[in-house]
């Protein structure tokens, strides 16, 4: 049983379809009263990486952005029940879609487990049963992993793979759905909107299982950084959930990321050099910058990654899921290491080689 092996066989994956990076920026100039924070944040904004992002918000009757007259954002801040209620309007579908992408790309007949991520949202029954209805799996067994942010995915296909060495016959799928533009709140420092700057929505669906193709999954790891706690922290707050993003967050990773014992945890040794894949959570330009500084890595080591936030921003747990979907479609063989970050600060990853 120890030897054998899960695979992640195939990753389809869903946003949304309105853009609203380029409205946010607009509504966030406009929050800065200094002219010379203003410019700033527009600077900053430029040199972010990101191009898109989207959300399940619905454009007003005349074409605009959630944050323009008639929009979800446009007058007080909505609460926290009325997020959640669309939360539970626009999360399945949105998981739906990711899951249709799955299923054109590789068969989902036979499911027995279903494991759930996602952090931007509460409701019950939970969005795991809801999507298992959807499906006709009201019989599988289901795991939800909830509120543990940009690292979840990681959660999810560790659970995963758990499954399959146990049971071999097993076929889980994991899904992963992320509602960030959900908790947009009333910030007006630069640093704060500079945080909300890269979060968009996004959902992505993946079928582990025994067989022998796509990426094979191998020697999951999870670090602390100590004394970290308060660097990243979500809170339910009355009108949404409120993230606390300390600037200090690169420095701390990239500091720990050059301590010999945690690259030893990573790649199985000491040098970076030996992964030939990196599939990095994109949580920012700054953390892809800290770890590709920390770890030595060439300047093209993490340009899958760079490429899911141009396109899509960070949709927390969802992104990871994004990069290996990339990753599996450009046929890389090798070994690789998949790491995200988030609440503790914890990294957790697994490594992996392309099956079959």
């Amino acid at each position: 049983m120890s030897d054998r092996r899960a695979c992640i066989n195939a990753i389809g994956c869903a946003v949304p379809d309105q853009d609203v990076h380029v409205a946010f920026i607009n509504w966030a100039s406009r929050q800065i009263a200094d002219e010379r924070a203003r410019s700033l944040f527009t600077r900053m904004a430029e040199r972010s990486g990101i191009n898109h992002r989207w959300s399940v918000l619905p454009p007003v009757d005349a074409g605009g952005s959630p944050v323009d007259p008639g929009g979800f954002y446009a007058d007080a801040m909505p609460s926290t029940s009325k997020r959640m209620q669309l939360y539970h309007r626009f999360a399945p579908p949105l998981a739906l879609r990711a899951i249709a992408d799955l299923r054109a790309r590789t068969a989902l007949d036979g499911i027995t487990h279903l494991v759930v991520a996602s952090c931007t949202g509460f409701v019950a029954p939970g969005i795991d049963q809801i999507i298992a209805d959807a499906l006709g799996l009201a019989g599988v067994e289901r795991t939800l992993v909830g509120f543990m942010g940009c690292y979840a995915a990681v959660a999810a296909l560790r659970t995963a793979r758990h499954i399959v060495r146990s049971e071999p016959q097993a076929r889980v799928l994991v899904v992963t759905v992320e509602l960030s533009s959900l908790h947009l709140q009333p910030e007006q420092q630069v640093e704060r909107l500079l945080m909300m700057l890269q979060f968009g929505d996004g959902a992505a669906a993946a079928l582990v299982s025994a067989e022998d193709h796509g990426f094979a999954m191998d020697a999951p790891f999870a670090i602390s950084l100590e004394a970290s706690a308060d660097l990243i922290r979500w809170e339910i707050g009355d009108t949404g959930f409120v993230m606390h993003l300390s600037g200090e967050v690169p420095s701390r990773i990239q500091a720990a990321l050059r301590d010999d014992g945690v690259r030893e945890k990573i790649c199985g040794s000491s040098d970076p050099a030996s992964i030939g894949n990196w599939a990095v959570h994109a949580g920012g330009r700054s953390i892809l910058d800290a770890v590709q500084n920390g770890l030595d890595l060439g300047p093209d080591a993490l340009s899958v990654s760079r490429g899911v936030l141009g396109r899509n921003g960070n949709m927390s747990s969802a992104t990871l899921m994004f990069i290996l979907h990339d990753l599996l479609q450009e046929e890389r063989r090798g070994n690789g290491v998949a790491l995200a970050f988030g609440p503790g600060v914890a990294a957790e990853g697994f490594r992996f080689s392309r099956a079959g």
